[in-house]
């Protein structure tokens, strides 16, 4: 099955190249970004304010499908790509969690950002704590190792 998804908007950060970029947002908390809604979708962020967080949906569009088990960057073990946060994904769609530090018009100042800059963004959605906290969740082969150092020329 195949369908098409429409960009809303364009994700701009001062991360030029994966290198530059952080594993994750929270590495780099400080990172700010803007995203930018089209205008045809803007009066979807009516509200959008009201939140502190966000989830911003993304097309890693400089990565390509790779394979389906490969070696993470946080990992010397191969694992299976929807075990890992890789970006060479079958549909090269990324999320990331983001502090909202202002809306001015059709654009977000959001910091923690880990995108790497004029990325597609496909979808926002509100980070509601008690829809989108586990403390119970388990953390899999990543347990211990979030503070591992990125590889050099990493993907």
């Amino acid at each position: 099955m195949e369908f098409h998804v429409k960009a809303v908007g364009i994700i701009h950060s001062d991360h030029a190249t994966k290198e530059e970029a952080p594993i994750q947002g929270i590495f780099r908390p400080e990172a700010l970004g803007t995203v930018e809604i089209f205008p045809e979708f803007s009066e979807g962020l009516k509200d959008i304010e009201l939140f502190s967080h966000l989830f911003l949906f993304y097309r890693f569009d400089r990565a390509e499908p790779g394979e389906l088990v490969r070696h993470p960057f946080l990992d010397d073990e191969p694992h299976g790509i929807f075990a890992t946060r890789h970006p060479c994904r079958p549909n090269c769609i990324g999320i990331t969690v983001v502090k909202l530090v202002e809306r001015r018009g059709n654009l977000l100042t959001v910091s923690g950002i880990d995108v790497l800059n004029a990325t597609p963004l496909l979808d926002i959605k509100p980070y509601v704590p008690r829809f989108d906290s586990h403390p119970e969740a388990t953390e899999g082969w990543f347990s211990g190792k979030q503070d591992r150092a990125k590889p050099a020329n990493s993907e």
